[in-house]
Protein backbone atom coordinates (compact mmCIF):
# COMPACT_ATOMS: atom_id res chain seq x y z
CA UNK A 1 0.00 0.00 0.00
CA UNK A 2 1.94 2.75 -1.48
CA UNK A 3 -0.95 6.12 -1.42
CA UNK A 4 -3.89 6.98 0.08
CA UNK A 5 -6.68 4.65 -0.92
CA UNK A 6 -9.56 6.37 -3.53
CA UNK A 7 -11.85 5.81 -0.81
CA UNK A 8 -9.85 8.36 1.81
CA UNK A 9 -9.60 10.76 -1.60
CA UNK A 10 -13.03 11.13 -2.30
CA UNK A 11 -13.84 11.57 1.45
CA UNK A 12 -11.42 14.37 1.36
CA UNK A 13 -12.97 15.73 -1.90
CA UNK A 14 -15.97 15.61 0.24
CA UNK A 15 -14.34 18.06 2.72
CA UNK A 16 -12.94 15.49 5.54
CA UNK A 17 -9.91 16.35 6.88
CA UNK A 18 -9.63 13.99 9.53
CA UNK A 19 -10.52 10.19 8.73
CA UNK A 20 -10.41 7.94 11.58
CA UNK A 21 -9.61 4.44 10.81
CA UNK A 22 -10.80 1.67 13.03
CA UNK A 23 -9.74 -1.94 12.95
CA UNK A 24 -9.89 -4.54 15.09
CA UNK A 25 -7.81 -7.50 16.24
CA UNK A 26 -8.44 -10.22 18.65
CA UNK A 27 -12.11 -11.46 17.65
CA UNK A 28 -10.68 -15.12 17.06
CA UNK A 29 -8.53 -16.56 19.81
CA UNK A 30 -9.21 -18.50 22.90
CA UNK A 31 -7.88 -16.32 25.52
CA UNK A 32 -7.46 -12.27 25.69
CA UNK A 33 -9.52 -9.26 24.78
CA UNK A 34 -10.51 -8.10 21.84
CA UNK A 35 -8.31 -4.81 20.92
CA UNK A 36 -9.54 -1.98 18.81
CA UNK A 37 -7.31 0.97 16.89
CA UNK A 38 -9.22 4.21 15.93
CA UNK A 39 -6.23 6.51 14.30
CA UNK A 40 -6.00 9.74 12.51
CA UNK A 41 -3.34 10.05 10.03
CA UNK A 42 -2.15 13.38 8.67
CA UNK A 43 -3.86 14.57 5.33
CA UNK A 44 -1.13 16.33 3.64
CA UNK A 45 1.65 13.64 4.36
CA UNK A 46 2.51 11.05 2.07
CA UNK A 47 1.40 7.45 3.45
CA UNK A 48 4.19 5.84 4.85
CA UNK A 49 6.06 3.06 2.60
CA UNK A 50 5.10 -0.91 3.55
CA UNK A 51 1.60 -0.01 5.51
CA UNK A 52 -0.70 -2.74 5.00
CA UNK A 53 -3.20 -5.30 6.38
CA UNK A 54 -1.21 -6.35 9.90
CA UNK A 55 -1.85 -10.09 8.72
CA UNK A 56 0.32 -9.92 5.56
CA UNK A 57 3.55 -8.62 7.59
CA UNK A 58 5.91 -10.14 9.72
CA UNK A 59 5.82 -9.39 13.26
CA UNK A 60 9.03 -7.65 12.89
CA UNK A 61 7.80 -5.23 10.08
CA UNK A 62 4.29 -4.64 12.03
CA UNK A 63 6.67 -3.45 15.28
CA UNK A 64 8.65 -1.13 12.93
CA UNK A 65 5.83 0.56 11.18
CA UNK A 66 4.09 1.04 14.51
CA UNK A 67 7.15 3.04 15.38
CA UNK A 68 6.53 5.03 12.24
CA UNK A 69 2.77 5.41 12.63
CA UNK A 70 2.73 6.33 15.90
CA UNK A 71 5.38 9.05 15.02
CA UNK A 72 3.23 10.80 12.70
CA UNK A 73 -0.57 10.13 13.51
CA UNK A 74 -2.52 13.42 14.34
CA UNK A 75 -4.82 11.45 17.16
CA UNK A 76 -4.08 7.24 18.20
CA UNK A 77 -6.74 5.82 20.91
CA UNK A 78 -6.99 2.08 21.88
CA UNK A 79 -10.17 0.43 23.46
CA UNK A 80 -10.53 -2.93 24.66
CA UNK A 81 -13.35 -5.71 25.04
CA UNK A 82 -12.22 -8.16 28.28
CA UNK A 83 -12.80 -11.75 28.47
CA UNK A 84 -15.36 -11.24 30.46
CA UNK A 85 -17.34 -8.63 28.52
CA UNK A 86 -16.96 -11.09 25.52
CA UNK A 87 -18.83 -13.51 27.65
CA UNK A 88 -21.63 -11.28 28.65
CA UNK A 89 -21.96 -9.81 25.57
CA UNK A 90 -20.84 -12.56 22.77
CA UNK A 91 -17.83 -11.32 20.63
CA UNK A 92 -20.05 -9.42 18.13
CA UNK A 93 -21.29 -6.90 20.72
CA UNK A 94 -17.71 -7.29 22.65
CA UNK A 95 -16.45 -5.99 19.45
CA UNK A 96 -18.56 -3.17 19.03
CA UNK A 97 -18.11 -2.12 22.88
CA UNK A 98 -14.54 -1.67 22.26
CA UNK A 99 -14.71 0.27 18.67
CA UNK A 100 -17.03 2.34 20.31
CA UNK A 101 -14.59 3.03 23.13
CA UNK A 102 -11.83 3.52 20.53
CA UNK A 103 -13.48 5.85 18.84
CA UNK A 104 -14.66 7.92 22.07
CA UNK A 105 -10.93 7.99 22.84
CA UNK A 106 -9.95 10.09 20.47
CA UNK A 107 -8.18 13.01 21.16
CA UNK A 108 -9.81 14.80 17.99
CA UNK A 109 -13.31 14.77 16.37
CA UNK A 110 -13.26 13.21 13.00
CA UNK A 111 -15.17 14.33 10.02
CA UNK A 112 -15.03 10.87 8.68
CA UNK A 113 -14.77 7.27 10.67
CA UNK A 114 -13.83 4.22 8.36
CA UNK A 115 -13.82 0.71 9.56
CA UNK A 116 -13.30 -2.47 8.21
CA UNK A 117 -16.25 -4.88 7.59
CA UNK A 118 -19.51 -4.82 7.22
CA UNK A 119 -21.76 -1.57 8.44
CA UNK A 120 -22.72 -2.08 12.21
CA UNK A 121 -25.88 -0.74 13.34
CA UNK A 122 -25.18 -0.78 16.77
CA UNK A 123 -21.76 1.52 16.72
CA UNK A 124 -24.26 4.67 16.99
CA UNK A 125 -21.39 6.71 15.36
CA UNK A 126 -21.51 7.61 11.89
CA UNK A 127 -19.40 5.62 9.91
CA UNK A 128 -18.36 4.14 6.43
CA UNK A 129 -18.16 0.18 6.33
CA UNK A 130 -15.19 -0.91 4.20
CA UNK A 131 -15.05 -4.54 3.04
CA UNK A 132 -11.43 -5.46 3.11
CA UNK A 133 -10.78 -1.98 4.62
CA UNK A 134 -7.67 -3.06 6.27
CA UNK A 135 -5.89 -3.69 2.90
CA UNK A 136 -7.76 -1.42 0.94
CA UNK A 137 -7.53 1.75 3.25
CA UNK A 138 -3.93 3.45 4.30
CA UNK A 139 -5.94 4.54 7.17
CA UNK A 140 -7.72 1.40 8.47
CA UNK A 141 -4.22 -0.72 7.54
CA UNK A 142 -2.40 1.52 9.96
CA UNK A 143 -5.37 0.91 13.35
CA UNK A 144 -4.61 -2.78 12.26
CA UNK A 145 -0.84 -2.45 12.43
CA UNK A 146 -1.20 -0.43 16.00
CA UNK A 147 -3.80 -2.87 17.30
CA UNK A 148 -2.03 -5.87 16.68
CA UNK A 149 0.81 -4.92 17.90
CA UNK A 150 -0.83 -3.52 21.21
CA UNK A 151 -2.68 -6.87 21.29
CA UNK A 152 0.80 -9.22 20.74
CA UNK A 153 2.77 -7.41 23.38
CA UNK A 154 -0.36 -7.94 25.90
CA UNK A 155 -0.26 -11.46 25.25
CA UNK A 156 3.41 -11.84 25.68
CA UNK A 157 3.87 -10.27 28.58
CA UNK A 158 0.77 -12.66 30.03
CA UNK A 159 2.34 -15.01 28.80
CA UNK A 160 5.05 -14.68 31.71
CA UNK A 161 2.96 -15.60 33.99
CA UNK A 162 1.17 -18.69 32.11
CA UNK A 163 4.14 -19.94 30.00
CA UNK A 164 1.95 -22.92 29.37
CA UNK A 165 0.35 -21.85 26.43
CA UNK A 166 2.87 -19.96 24.46
CA UNK A 167 0.70 -16.58 23.89
CA UNK A 168 4.23 -14.59 23.20
CA UNK A 169 3.79 -17.09 19.90
CA UNK A 170 0.53 -17.82 19.12
CA UNK A 171 -1.31 -14.26 21.42
CA UNK A 172 -3.57 -16.29 22.17
CA UNK A 173 -4.91 -18.17 18.99
CA UNK A 174 -5.38 -21.94 18.88
CA UNK A 175 -1.69 -23.47 17.96
CA UNK A 176 -0.81 -26.86 18.98
CA UNK A 177 1.09 -25.60 21.83
CA UNK A 178 -1.67 -24.05 23.28
CA UNK A 179 -4.36 -27.01 23.10
CA UNK A 180 -2.00 -29.08 24.34
CA UNK A 181 -1.65 -26.27 27.52
CA UNK A 182 -5.25 -25.93 28.18
CA UNK A 183 -5.23 -30.02 28.31
CA UNK A 184 -2.54 -30.00 30.41
CA UNK A 185 -2.80 -26.96 32.88
CA UNK A 186 -6.52 -26.33 32.19
CA UNK A 187 -7.91 -23.02 31.81
CA UNK A 188 -7.00 -19.63 33.42
CA UNK A 189 -8.90 -16.39 33.94
CA UNK A 190 -8.11 -14.61 30.22
CA UNK A 191 -9.35 -18.05 28.33
CA UNK A 192 -12.87 -17.42 26.43
CA UNK A 193 -14.58 -20.42 28.24
CA UNK A 194 -17.20 -20.95 25.47
CA UNK A 195 -14.09 -20.36 22.72
CA UNK A 196 -12.49 -23.08 24.23
CA UNK A 197 -15.18 -25.79 24.81
CA UNK A 198 -14.49 -29.57 23.05
CA UNK A 199 -10.60 -28.66 23.57
CA UNK A 200 -10.73 -29.60 27.53
CA UNK A 201 -13.04 -31.37 29.75
CA UNK A 202 -15.91 -29.02 30.81
CA UNK A 203 -15.26 -30.12 34.51
CA UNK A 204 -11.93 -28.46 34.09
Amino acid sequence: MARWSSIERELRAEGATLIAGVDEVGRGPLAGPVVVCAIVMPHDKRAIGGVDDSKKLTAQERVRLAVLIRREAIAISLGAASVREIAALNIYQATVLAMRRALRRLAVKPDAVLIDGKPIRTLEIAHKAVIGGDRRCYSVACASIIAKVTRDRLMTSLSVRYPAYGWGQNAGYGTPIHLSGLRLAGLTAHHRREFCRGVIPEDA
